[in-house]
């Protein structure tokens, strides 16, 4: 099925986006559950008191309903991020919301957390429980809510038994005033309270917390020293950015919301490498944003990701993708005659000594 997926990339071109997508889901959805081959060892991640067969993860936004998590696992993920998923269902932001650059190998999307809510898709995982695989629940607050704060704790106490780890989204540019969420004293009382909910409905499951590519240096340092302080267990670097490299050239170029995709890389990456040496290795940190090949896997890597995520690399390059990223490493790996341990974060330093991406 897969391979069909893959196969139909040039048509799914022809659609919507967002119709594509959901044609891509349906027929995902399809498959018979089945078990993803043994990766190799050396591909073997410990992380957040989780064990992942291979560090190359969905990131949230892909299956936002919790539809595909088995049939994703199945493709050669070491774990899937469902999600974002809210309380109570919202439509979103209307469409047209999400856009290929096609010459940029790009997306630009301002779903604005579109969710059927936390029932349908508790539903689904609780209907999986019990089937192997790490599957995380990404979890977010509604756009009309009072009390955005109680509404991530409302998500951990939902997925409380069904989540292999939270993250916790303050970082969509798509909903307005949510990265106020990220600034010190909000994200400070944030983190209190959804680490609370979590030590009382799902002790010992990790909670990670999704940042913004977009923070200044100062910024960041204030993030890094509250997610230290509250005692996250990792970090995800990054989302989406609402800045627009001058190298763009699709018509596309100038819609509003979130890029992500290749040009997105040189910063995510960046600010990746100015996280890891902020954090001084108190917890693991997963990198995001323009990995498309196994080149750019290793870099994030190097740059400090313990682990890395990815999506929009998907819509370009099918769902071959993860094998041909996790065969990369494996070569890599034996041509360097080291370990994933060994690359990780090892020219982080050389980056942040860098010029910074324009």
């Amino acid at each position: 099925m897969s391979a069909l997926l893959d196969l139909a990339l040039p048509f799914a071109r022809l659609l919507d986006p967002e119709t594509a997508h959901g044609l891509a889901l349906r027929a995902l959805s399809c498959l018979p559950p089945r078990p993803a081959g043994a990766d190799d060892g050396r591909l073997a991640v410990e992380a957040f008191g989780l064990s992942f067969p291979n560090p190359v993860g969905l990131a949230a936004g892909f299956d936002k309903e919790a539809e595909v998590p088995d049939a994703m696992l199945g493709a050669g993920f070491g774990f899937v991020e469902v999600g974002t998923i809210t309380p109570r269902p919202q439509p979103g932001n209307p469409r047209p919301r999400n856009f290929r650059l096609v010459e940029d190998r790009a997306v630009i999307n301002r779903y604005g957390f579109n969710s059927g809510g936390h029932g349908p898709a508790k539903a689904r995982l609780t209907a999986r429980a019990g089937r192997p695989g790490l599957v995380g629940v990404n979890v977010g607050a509604n756009k009309d809510s009072a009390d955005r704060t109680a509404d991530y704790v409302s998500g951990i106490k939902a997925f409380a038994e069904l989540a292999s780890y939270f993250t916790a989204n303050v970082s969509s540019p798509n909903t307005p005033g949510l990265r106020d969420l990220q600034e010190e004293k909000a994200l400070d009382e944030l983190l209190a309270r959804v680490i609370e909910a979590r030590d009382s409905a799902a002790p010992g499951v990790p909670l990670l917390l999704k940042i913004a590519p977009d923070l200044a240096l100062a910024h960041l340092d204030g993030v890094v020293q509250v997610a230290r302080r509250r005692g996250v267990d990792g970090l995800i670097v990054s989302n989406t950015t609402i800045t627009r490299p001058a190298t763009l050239r699709a018509s596309a170029r100038g819609e509003a919301g979130g890029l992500s995709g290749r040009p997105l890389f040189p910063l995510a990456t960046r600010m990746l490498a100015e996280t890891y040496v902020r954090v001084d290795g108190a917890f693991p940190l997963v990198g995001v944003g323009g990995i498309d090949s196994a080149a750019t896997a290793i870099a994030k890597i190097e740059a400090g990701a313990r682990l890395i995520q990815l999506y929009s690399g998907l819509v370009y390059e099918g769902l071959g993708l993860a094998p041909r990223i996790k065969a990369g490493l494996l070569a890599h790996l034996a041509r360097e005659n080291v370990t994933l341990a060994a690359l990780t974060g090892r020219r982080a330093r050389d980056m942040v000594a860098a010029p910074f991406p324009a």
